[in-house]
């Protein structure tokens, strides 16, 4: 039997007199791969907010890891890693001081962090660049960079923010292949993205959230077939009217 890794249930979230999200119910597995969709304004990121106790419900409730977002903020932050939508790095700092300086807040010891950023670093194809101000490096690093920073800490639940934004073909298909690797290690993974083949070609299943609302849920394939649609976005275009990147 699957355990449950995040339980979002009924939750809602205001800001003055703007519903974000409204009433929202779904259930991740441990080890699941989940994408959450959706145009710009859908809710997505405010969702994750919420997961990683940024925001606070303004009503339902949401478990991450078992614990709750709103009572155990701090037990919930031990198990997360966090790749935010804009990039957050130090320019001034090297690659490889930015990954040091978010792997000792997490107060890792000092031999397991070298080892983790080695690795990541060359896993993302940075270990040349580690040395270097980040200030230095194109938008496309910087994603990359910020991707090791929210990782290096081995965290059992994953957050990714439109990880992919601004990269080439190539290092987009390089970060698919380590987020795959996640999944192999049964790493849960929420990611949110534009890019429909992206959902397509990672995720074990994806929700499509339009304002603040659960419109669909379901694998990839069971959606296609669904709605009778080649991709994932002919399933969007039909649910929401409009192409998810009208509005980027």
């Amino acid at each position: 039997m699957n355990e449950t890794a995040i339980v979002i249930d009924k939750l809602t979230k205001k800001f003055e007199d703007v519903t974000a999200v409204d009433g929202l119910s779904l259930e991740v597995e441990k080890g699941e791969l989940f994408g959450l969709l959706g145009p710009n304004g859908a809710g997505k990121t405010t969702t994750i907010n919420v997961l990683c106790c940024i925001f606070e419900p303004t009503s339902g409730s949401v478990s991450v890891g078992g614990y709750d977002v709103r009572r155990e903020p701090e037990n919930v932050k031990e198990l997360i890693g966090v790749c935010p939508q804009d990039t957050a790095v130090f320019s001034y700092l090297t690659g490889r001081e930015n990954i040091e300086l978010f792997g000792n807040l997490h107060t890792m010891p000092k031999e397991k962090l070298k080892k983790n950023t080695d690795e990541l670093l060359e896993r993302m194809g940075l270990s040349e660049d580690a040395k270097r101000r980040v200030g230095k490096y194109s938008g496309g690093m910087r994603r990359r960079i910020n991707l090791i920073m929210a990782l290096v800490h081995d965290p059992e639940i994953a957050f990714l923010d439109e990880p992919t934004v601004g990269m080439d073909p190539q290092s987009r298909r390089a970060v698919w292949d380590f987020i795959k690797d996640l999944k192999k290690q049964n790493k849960t993974v929420i990611l949110t993205t534009h890019f429909m083949e992206e959902a397509e070609e990672l995720c074990d299943r994806v929700g499509i959230i339009d304002y603040g609302k659960l419109i669909a849920l379901g694998a990839p394939e069971q959606l296609k077939a669904k709605f009778g649609a080649k991709n994932l976005e002919e399933v969007f275009i039909q649910l929401t009217g409009r192409r998810i990147r009208e509005e980027l």
